[in-house]
């Protein structure tokens, strides 16, 4: 921020001024001095509304936000005289059908049984009913269980001769089912806890599991699970719109190797005297809703990784979407997209400067809210992408030209300094308006990145746990996982039993891998648990 206009004055001159004013004896030479003093307190004004926004951003990053909404919202109506229609809370538990994971035991009637008569009136006779009545249990245990089996063993006193009775067949083949791989990996990449947290806490619960025995068993479900991998990476090539963030992320022993993709191997390796390395997130979805989420973790940014992943791209297919913030680094340099950027990003930079600039924020987040509110009922109503289109043309496109005509009217009669905070917020709605307004042409353009930015916590959970990862295969093994864990998550599959039922079957996945990705996955059904 310039002090051009600021004018150095001496105490002691300053000392008799105020003594002159005290007296009411001002003289001839008085009234530059005060012009001087006018014009540095007009220029302290505009430093302290500059900084002003700075201070609140350090306070936000030192002290965090509950929320984004500002006190200047206008959030109790979408629009003049039309209330927010908000879902009415619930009580909070949830119902027996949520716990789709959980065993279930059929619990028979101990004294009635169907086709008897009613003890209560004698005349009819009972049938069972559709739906039973679901009562819910749970049960702590430790994530890895384990199971002693104590084979009995008899000698014979005249020969010596030693027989052991044989442990189940499971056990005699292997220490570790493949369900334990699938939780340690589930822990590990898909929620964020560290192999020597799990260690302490199996040893707590008398169930040891060294941290070296996980990260084999990682490394081991991972290599099983290279076929699907890959066939998500040509899936995800094919997608209709592509989302894309990165954040930071540390390898302290990296040796040049592709990490995340190996398919990719082809193209020219990472740079090993490049320090600077970051995770990439890729949500990509296609037809029937069927959304891949990919992470490549190494030295290459985020448009970089885009020009890897759409190689594998089918010629005759046309430019897809591609929705990200306005960082240049984002943008693949040997491919076409259809850039849209996030007015998330956008809002985010007029809500930082809410305290100096209230009246004009409190405008632009109520046209966003608006914005919004279209989005919101083209979701609640279903429609498809065109119908969408048509909504936002109709109800949204007027308002995101009153907003631009509003900020240049505001810019071009000087009520907004163009250096200000608020005149940087209105230049970059105006050098990103193309990539903004997306939506407005293109049917399946999203509002924002937001979904991308949820999946790319995943990578900063691992981050915010475990600092880094030690090499580059840690590095790879944990891109895979992560992907593989947040595909079955997106489309709604257990990942638990995905990873445990494609290790078991590695044979048949090789043979047809499409018929094993998560969206044409079925799980064979378990045997109904018996009353004890």
């Amino acid at each position: 921020m310039s002090t051009a206009g600021a004018v150095p004055v001496k105490p002691e001159e300053l000392e008799a001024l105020r003594l002159r004013l005290e007296t009411r004896q001002l003289h001839e030479e008085d009234f530059p001095l005060l012009m001087k003093l006018i014009s540095t307190v007009q220029t302290l004004v505009r430093v302290l509304e500059h900084k002003r926004a700075s201070i609140a951003r350090l306070k936000k990053i030192l002290f965090g936000s509950p929320t984004e909404k500002s006190k200047t919202e206008v959030a109790s109506t979408l629009s003049v005289g039309q209330p927010r229609n908000r879902a009415a809370k619930g009580h909070g538990r949830h119902s027996a059908q949520s716990y789709f994971g959980a065993k279930r035991v059929e619990v028979p009637h101990p004294q009635l049984k169907a086709g008897e008569r009613c003890p209560e009136c004698g005349k009819g006779n009972l049938y069972c009913m559709n739906k039973p009545s679901s009562v819910v249990w749970l049960e702590g245990k430790a994530p890895v269980q384990a199971v002693v089996y104590e084979c009995q063993r008899m000698r014979c006193s005249g020969c010596g001769k030693l027989f052991t009775a044989e442990a189940p067949q499971e056990a005699r083949q292997k220490k570790y089912d493949e369900s334990v791989g699938s939780m340690v990996a589930l822990l590990r990449y898909g929620n964020g806890l560290p192999f020597f947290r799990l260690q302490q806490l199996q040893r707590s619960m008398g169930v040891p599991l060294p941290a070296s025995v996980q990260w084999q068993l990682a490394q081991q479900k991972a290599q099983s699970l290279k076929p699907i991998h890959e066939a998500l990476l040509r899936h995800a090539a094919q997608g209709q719109l592509m989302r894309v963030d990165d954040t930071t992320m540390t390898i302290l022993e990296r040796d040049g190797r592709d990490t995340g993709w190996p398919e990719c191997a082809r193209q020219k390796k990472d740079n090993p005297e490049k320090k600077g390395t970051r995770t990439t997130a890729i949500v990509s979805s296609g037809q029937e809703d069927r959304q891949v989420v990919l992470y490549a973790t190494g030295a290459r940014q985020a448009g970089q990784n885009m020009d890897r992943l759409l190689s594998q791209r089918e010629a005759q297919r046309p430019a897809p979407i591609q929705m990200c913030d306005a960082l240049p680094s984002n943008l693949p340099k040997q491919f076409h997209v259809i850039l849209a950027n996030c007015l998330a990003h956008a809002r985010r930079k007029f809500l930082e400067i809410t305290e100096p600039f209230p009246r004009e924020v409190e405008l632009v987040l109520y046209a966003f809210q608006y914005i919004y509110a279209n989005e919101e009922e083209a979701t609640r109503a279903n429609l498809s992408p065109q119908q969408r289109l048509e909504l936002h043309q109709l109800r949204s496109a007027f308002v995101m030209e009153g907003l631009f005509a509003w900020m240049h009217a505001q810019i071009n009669t000087t009520m907004v300094e163009p250096n200000s905070q608020l005149g940087q917020a209105f230049s970059y709605m105006f050098r990103h308006r193309e990539p903004l307004t997306v939506f407005l042409r293109v049917p399946d353009a999203p509002l924002d990145n937001n979904l991308c930015e949820i999946i790319l916590k995943r990578a900063i959970l691992h981050r915010k746990n475990s600092l880094f990862y030690k090499t580059s295969a840690g590095a790879e093994v944990g891109d895979l996982l992560m992907s593989i864990i947040s595909t079955c998550t997106m489309n709604g599959v257990n990942p638990l039993l995905y990873l445990t039922d494609v290790e078991k079957h590695a044979a048949e996945v090789a043979q047809n891998v499409e018929s094993w990705l998560p969206w044409n996955y079925l799980p064979k059904p378990s045997p109904t648990a018996q009353p004890p």
